[in-house]
């Protein structure tokens, strides 16, 4: 069973001018143990896929399931909990992770 599975997800800006698809109907299923790296050229959405991912911009459609939980509709709440469990690491590491600590030193400092 997936921990994590991204069913058709896409993110739309609009402005007065136009609408840009940012993320245009992404899935996949992520399974314990597995690790998932996104690569891409510069302003192709991997960051916005992220940050819709975790809730920190609004999808435009498209479900997230954590856990066997659909997030699509979660409460505040409900999105606290999940952001135990789950991290985004920002493309500049540097301002994202403690060089003088492990992973998992970081891990159980929260």
């Amino acid at each position: 069973m997936p921990i994590l599975e991204v069913h058709d997800l896409r993110v739309e800006f609009t402005t007065p001018d136009a609408t840009v698809r940012a993320v245009d109907g992404v899935s996949f299923d992520l399974k314990a143990g597995e690790t998932l790296g996104m690569v891409g050229e510069s302003g192709c959405g991997k960051s916005t896929l992220s940050r819709a991912i975790l809730n920190l911009i609004p999808a435009t459609s498209g479900d997230i399931v954590w856990m066997g939980t659909n997030l699509s509709n979660a409460s505040r709440r409900d999105w606290h909990c999940v952001r135990r469990d789950v991290q985004m690491i920002f493309q500049d590491p540097l301002a994202s992770l403690d060089l003088r600590m492990t992973v998992g030193q970081i891990s159980r400092s929260r």
